[in-house]
């Protein structure tokens, strides 16, 4: 009986394109060489990792749904506590760039998260989609058949280029300078996979915005944001309008947040793509890579300073290669537009009042008048499959398949007509998905804390539907300026809930009670979510868990009674001053008598199940990876032998042995073309000739094999052929782990000592 994989490429491969067919295979015999002990742990994590697939906690073996857990059959130890990804189901992270989405991605989101999930896709505050408990084995079925309609999850997470942001009403804002999504898109294909960017030491994120004043693409929290700008060209073109961007460099979030620093303040936009690969080539060559705590881009911005900064990033760009892709990938942006479906029509001005506070909160005109863009709230951005077959018929209906995610882990509706308000919020209520009050007080921001998270401390899931609950009712009834303030919730100091930029901001923590660890949240005020992430706020103190929703209450009720004319939350909390705020919540400091647990679990609170975080992996070096493609193809080859294929295993042992080759000569050169006659060429100068690869025992033997292969590459190999260069490639790529084991033992001892 064939697995769901095999069913899948068969069905799938013909139609995907061969580089990333051969992408997906590759991982699927990682996964295989990994399963058997052929693949060493920390670099199958970060291979994983750099397309998407995490491990996750899990708190006793159970989903969220109740169901429990099923343990792979080559697990090594029961699914307890912190999991591998071999004991239990992981999460598949997927890349939207920009946010956007079709109808028929929508649905396949849908039938993967039915198939192999829990039924839910969550939206993240980066307008990525997740979906949890996916079992390992299962990812490269997901893979093909996310890619069969044009997604990928290469790079969604490890130590590489995130995916890249895009406000979700670019293109439709009234406010911007012009559409940033063809050049966000550009940016995307430009940097995916590209061998400037394979050696960070940490993930590096971008982000677009057509404005300045707004927070939609929060370009100033990023480690390199665009923001658009247009002036007056220059030259032969002089008065005609030019476009460019104010680049921003160095932004960061976590424990201790950066704010970017401006590196120009316009960068044609013909300029981005070189200018990004030279930034890339920077942090490559210079960033961190040993001690993983200082390895963000943020820090090297930070400790350079901005102008040397600059010099080396203009320096570097004088080294640049020049690239078709640099105009062959921006020159269309200019002609890009999307079209609505359905002519204009006006804002309805009667209905019911759900109906009249919906078109309130949810729904904002765009630049072209008569057609609006509408939110579409998730609960802690959260969708049912059904909910996503239901909006892919709605977006097909109404608009040209012209949906998007957003960092506030909600979906958009773009270019829908006013005439069809009335008729699409009577579409939406059945799929409950007309919930009003999208962006505001109500609508909150969570990560996903301890429901999953190995670093979560508190549960800011649970924390956020306890005020979910509080706060949705009575939100219609709130005064304007109290609906409108932004609450987000991290599960731990790492913000990923982004609570630095928010009007009232939670990250978790634990304190010690009468003997009991007790969840708590430091509470952050200050934060200023407009102008891109304007402001970081300040942790003010720390409150039990069960206590915050109380702390909500009695500062958006003073806010509210003693805010003074065109008072920001943030300017009114450092108007009362840090011993006021404290003074204030002083008798919610102590935990409740006897109550031990978090919100949404009844167990007494407990940090024992938290674990190593995964969202960058390890630092692993090009070497290592090199040597594991070799044991890849070498594995391949094997394969290609027990099916008969003769030809092809003599071709994947040859290769494997230049992959090899590779990556010791890599060590030397750095990235260097996949050419094996100058691979072999550059190894027997700088490997053989000086007896580097020279194994104690039997000297150059395994290199003669390398190039014994290289030298009848393409003739005609029977089975037994076939079999004996397998095995001398076996040999040879063990050798190649031997010469790089001696090779840098100096250098780590040096780094011990």
């Amino acid at each position: 009986m064939k697995s769901h994989n095999e069913i899948w490429k068969q069905r799938l491969e013909p139609q995907l394109p061969p580089a990333l067919a051969q992408e997906i295979d590759v991982f699927e015999s990682e996964i295989n060489l990994r399963k058997t002990g052929k693949l060493d742990e920390k670099l199958f994590a970060e291979t994983r990792l750099r397309r998407g697939v995490y491990g996750q906690r899990y708190d006793n073996g159970q989903r969220h749904d109740g169901r429990a857990l099923q343990v792979l059959p080559y697990a090594d130890k029961p699914s307890k506590g912190v999991s591998t990804v071999w004991d239990a189901p992981g999460m598949q992270r997927i890349k939207f760039p920009g946010g956007g989405m079709d109808a028929a991605q929508l649905e396949t989101i849908a039938d993967l998260a039915e198939e192999y999930s829990d039924g839910i896709g969550h939206v993240t505050t980066r307008q990525d989609f997740q979906l949890h408990y996916v079992h390992i084995e299962d990812t490269p079925a997901v893979m093909r058949r996310l890619a069969a309609v044009g997604i990928t999850t290469r790079e969604a997470c490890g130590n590489g280029v995130r995916n890249i942001t895009a406000c979700p009403y670019a293109g439709v804002c009234a406010d911007e300078s012009f559409d940033v999504t063809p050049y966000a898109q550009a940016l995307f294909r430009f940097l995916l996979g590209h061998p400037d960017c394979q050696e960070f030491g940490r993930k590096f994120k971008p982000a677009f915005s057509g404005c300045g004043q707004h927070a939609c693409g929060l370009v100033k929290l990023h480690d390199l944001g665009f923001v658009a700008r247009v002036r007056p060209a220059l030259g032969s073109h002089a008065g005609e309008p030019q476009r460019g961007f104010e680049v921003w460099v160095g932004g960061g979030l976590g424990a201790v947040p950066y704010q970017a620093k401006l590196y120009s303040d316009f960068v044609p936009v013909e300029e981005i793509l070189p200018l990004s690969q030279a930034i890339g080539r920077v942090f490559a060559r210079l960033g961190e890579k040993k001690n993983r705590n200082r390895a963000r881009f943020k820090f090297l911005v930070q400790d350079l300073g901005i102008e040397k900064f600059r010099e080396l990033v203009q320096a570097e760009l004088t080294q640049l290669t020049p690239d078709p892709r640099w105009t062959d990938f921006v020159a269309p942006a200019a002609d890009f537009a999307e079209a609505p479906l359905r002519p204009a029509g006006p804002l309805p001005v009667t209905g019911s009042p759900e109906f009249l506070e919906w078109l309130r909160t949810n729904v904002r005109p765009q630049k072209l008048p008569g057609h609006f863009t509408v939110t579409l709230k998730l609960p802690l951005g959260d969708i049912t499959a059904p909910q996503l077959r239901a909006l892919a018929d709605l977006a097909r209906r109404f608009t040209r398949e012209t949906v998007r995610t957003t960092v506030e882990q909600n979906l958009v509706l773009r270019w829908v007509s006013g005439a069809d308000l009335s008729e699409l919020y009577a579409a939406l209520g059945p799929a409950h998905l007309a919930e009003a009050g999208a962006g505001g007080l109500g609508d909150i921001v969570s990560c996903p804390g301890t429901d999953t998270c190995k670093l979560g401390i508190s549960a800011s899931r649970g924390l956020a539907r306890e005020l979910r609950s509080r706060l949705q009712p009575s939100m219609a009834s709130q005064p304007a300026e109290v609906r409108q303030l932004h609450l987000k919730i991290s599960g731990c100091f790492n913000s990923c809930g982004q609570h630095h930029i928010s009007d009232l901001g939670f990250y978790g923590v634990s304190r010690k009670s009468g003997g009991y660890a007790v969840p708590h949240f430091q509470l952050v005020l200050g934060g200023e979510w407009e102008h891109n992430a304007g402001a970081y706020g300040a942790a003010v103190m720390a409150l039990p868990s069960k206590h915050v929703p109380a702390a909500v209450e009695r500062l958006t009720a003073r806010f509210h009674a003693e805010r003074q004319p065109a008072e920001s939350f943030a300017e009114f909390t450092r108007r009362l001053g840090r011993a006021e705020l404290k003074k204030m919540l002083e008798d919610l400091v102590q935990p409740p008598p006897g109550d031990f647990s978090d919100w949404g679990d009844p167990r007494v609170y407990s940090l024992d199940d938290m674990g190593t975080g995964e969202c960058a992996g390890e630092m692993v070096s090009a070497v290592e990876f090199e040597l594991a493609a070799a044991e890849r193809e070498a594995f391949e080859a094997h394969l290609a032998l027990e099916a008969g294929d003769a030809a092809g295993a003599a071709r994947r042992a040859y290769l494997a042995m230049v992959r090899a080759a590779k990556a010791l000569v890599r060590r030397e050169l750095g990235p260097l073309p996949d050419d094996p006659a100058r691979i072999v060429s550059e190894f027997r100068a700088r490997y053989y000739d000086t007896r580097k690869f020279f194994d104690p025992f039997v000297g150059g033997k395994f290199a003669q094999y390398l190039f014994a292969a290289h030298a009848r590459a393409g003739a005609a190999s029977d089975a037994e052929a076939a079999r004996l260069q397998l095995d001398e490639a076996e040999l040879f790529i063990d050798a190649a782990h031997s010469c790089y084991t001696r090779i840098s033992a100096p250098a780590a001892a040096a780094t011990v000592a």
